[in-house]
């Protein structure tokens, strides 16, 4: 079985100014985006996200060098993953996306198809109104109906928008982290992540191994800057749509 690439993260929450700048962020160049979630209009009404708790997220991202809308099973199994979808692959504007994605102690699978859209080609898709799916190209509704088939992509409200800034390979003691800050509905956070790839004399085990001393490199450098790990075991994710499914800001 072909292994999968490794996103590490730590996630941060508080003051993300101060722990931006202790990490060396601050002075790095950053890009800004605001970033929206598609969710179930009726589940949202009762202040439920059915899409996120059948695994399914749909993203938009609107600024920077190009938009994209990026749909993603997460946690997903293999077994889920049939077809041209068992393995990733490329086909611009499209990237087709598995790894492993790890926060603390979860470690769970992700899959994702993402597509690039010249800027400001997504803004009416999440205008108030209006029908988010509609954006969702073919390759990725094939995903949907390939590897996640119960899932119901009509009536879907736009939530946001979350204020994204992020910095990209900012040096961190020996490894070079993305640092991404997100601001919406009272909630601040900043995650640092790195990635770790599968290289040619890895087997599984190798491969855990390694991605688990860059994880404990990660946080030990956070730490060691005088910020805290956040100790919420949710996602941001998952954070950010229930409070904005609860405040009904969309």
């Amino acid at each position: 079985m072909d292994l999968s690439p490794i996103e590490i993260k730590a996630n941060i929450e508080g003051d993300v100014a101060a722990a931006l700048s202790a990490l060396g962020g601050s002075s790095a160049p950053t890009t800004t985006r605001r970033i929206w979630f598609a969710e179930d209009r009726d589940g949202v009404a009762e202040g439920r996200v059915p899409l996120l708790d059948g695994g399914v997220i749909v993203r938009f991202r609107i600024g920077g060098s190009q938009d994209d809308l990026t749909v993603k099973l997460r946690p997903c199994t293999r077994q889920q993953l049939v077809g041209r979808f068992s393995a990733p692959f490329e086909a611009e504007p499209l990237t087709y996306r598995i790894e492993e994605d790890w926060s603390g102690n979860r470690r769970v699978l992700a899959a994702s198809s993402v597509h690039g859209h010249p800027p400001g080609a997504l803004s009416d898709a999440v205008k108030p109104g209006a029908d988010p799916a509609a954006s969702i190209g073919a390759v990725q509704d094939r995903f949907l109906r390939a590897c996640a088939p119960g899932v119901r992509l009509d009536g879907l409200v736009a939530l946001g928008p979350v204020l994204s800034t992020k910095a990209d390979d900012v040096p961190l003691d020996d490894l070079e982290a993305d640092l991404e800050a997100w601001s919406v509905a009272g909630l601040d956070f900043l995650e640092v992540s790195v990635r770790v790839k599968p290289k040619d004399e890895d087997d599984a085990e190798k491969l855990t191994a390694r991605a688990e001393r860059k994880q404990r490199k990660l946080e030990d450098a956070v730490r060691e800057r005088g910020v805290a790990l956040s100790e919420n075991p949710e996602s941001k994710t998952r954070r950010v749509l229930t409070a904005l499914a609860g405040s009904g800001q969309s």
